[in-house]
């Protein structure tokens, strides 16, 4: 007996009796009843089913199962769907719809461009080992390739990656793999990786292939500065030849220009001059035909002329005399020239030329051989 003198109720007078398992199941069952509209019969109200409600909830499946179909696709993504398993088509961008269970589909973009990183050892042609770190960039290309044609494609990349990135370093040298010839390296890389993943049918393509870093392994990198300094000196001493070459090229090319228009107008000069004593002897020749002594004697005087007026000493025959007289007129020439420096006051043969004063020398001479005649 309890405390307050009723058996199995709490002090508000209600039972604490846990309620049986068929009472909690029949419960159960009248309320999913209520809910779907069913009827009483017999004894337990609401306990059977009514086929009024089965449109209502066919609609309702039917907006669920439409609902669940509709899907959108951003504009740089494409749809690749299958249907019961097999593909049916690629679908662009826009809101689409797809039976659900009937069809599948799976959204991939095929614009953005996914980076790959790979760092290794790589054995040179030449027997070295090098550290090669290389980028790839790549996008989908083939929607249907990527998704159907291979289990995992972008696994696929990295292992066509590394195999290609051997084989190019393995065909090269080691200072190509390292300095110069990075970028032809590469260019192979990208090559050769676009051939291996078009034979796999990965659906993907190769943007840029970037070779970030090269460099000798830790044990040999102070050998190799080394010669890395060596061949900077020896470009350095390339590009200082280079300069000098530069400079003196076109001092040889500007002074062999100079001297062929030098031989140029000397040409033009020499060929000027024999049509001009060409045309003269011509003249001459005419004169000559017409008058030959006359001309024989001009062309005589004409030459002692010319040779007496380059001539700094003149030979006199006076007449009636034995003796030949020498006249130094350069000697002459110059002590006039340096009294009219000093400003001296000099008689009149100082301001004659030297001719004249060869004259008045020569009747000098003959009027002192004519007074010592009549003596």
């Amino acid at each position: 007996m309890s405390w307050n003198g009723n058996d199995n109720k709490d002090p508000w007078g209600r039972n604490d009796t846990p309620p049986e398992i068929d009472e909690v199941i029949k419960k159960v069952r009248q309320r999913i009843d209520s809910i779907f509209g069913g009827g009483s019969s017999g004894d337990s109200p609401g306990g059977g089913f009514s086929f009024k409600s089965l449109p209502l909830i066919f609609g309702v499946l039917i907006l669920v199962w439409v609902g669940a179909g509709i899907y959108q696709v951003e504009q740089a993504e494409r749809s690749v769907v299958l249907r019961l398993g097999k593909f049916e088509e690629i679908k662009g961008p826009g809101l689409r719809w797809n039976p659900p269970i009937i069809d599948a589909w799976e959204i991939v973009d095929v614009v953005r461009v996914r980076p790959h990183r790979h760092d290794a050892l790589m054995l040179t042609k030449d027997e070295n080992i090098v550290d090669v770190t290389v980028s790839v960039q790549y996008q989908i290309a083939d929607p249907k390739k990527y998704v159907l044609d291979i289990r995992d494609a972008d696994a696929s990349l990295v292992q066509a990656t590394e195999s290609a990135l051997r084989h190019v370093v393995g065909g090269s040298i080691m200072d190509d793999a390292l300095t110069t010839g990075r970028e032809l390296i590469a260019q192979e890389v990208k090559t050769r990786l676009q051939r291996y993943l078009n034979k796999y049918n990965t659906g993907l393509e190769v943007v840029i292939v970037n070779i970030e870093d090269s460099s000798p392994p830790s044990q040999v990198q102070e050998a190799f500065d080394d010669v890395i300094k060596a061949r900077e000196d020896e470009v350095r001493a390339r590009n200082e030849a280079e300069t000098y070459a530069n400079g003196l090229v076109p001092e040889a090319r500007g002074q062999a220009q100079r001297m062929l228009q030098d031989a140029e107008a000397y040409k033009e000069q020499v060929v000027s001059e024999a049509e001009g004593d060409a045309t003269r002897f011509n003249l001459l020749l005419a004169e000559y035909q017409k008058a030959p002594d006359v001309t024989r004697n001009r062309l005589y005087l004409d030459s002692i002329q010319d040779v007496m007026s380059n001539s700094t000493k003149v030979m006199i025959d006076v007449e009636g005399g034995n003796n030949i007289l020498y006249l130094p007129l350069d000697k002459i020439a110059e002590s006039a020239r340096g009294m009219e420096s000093l400003n001296i006051p000099a008689n009149s043969s100082s301001n004659t030329s030297i001719r004249d004063l060869t004259n008045q020398v020569i009747e000098e001479i003959r009027r002192r051989n004519r007074q010592e005649e009549r003596r």
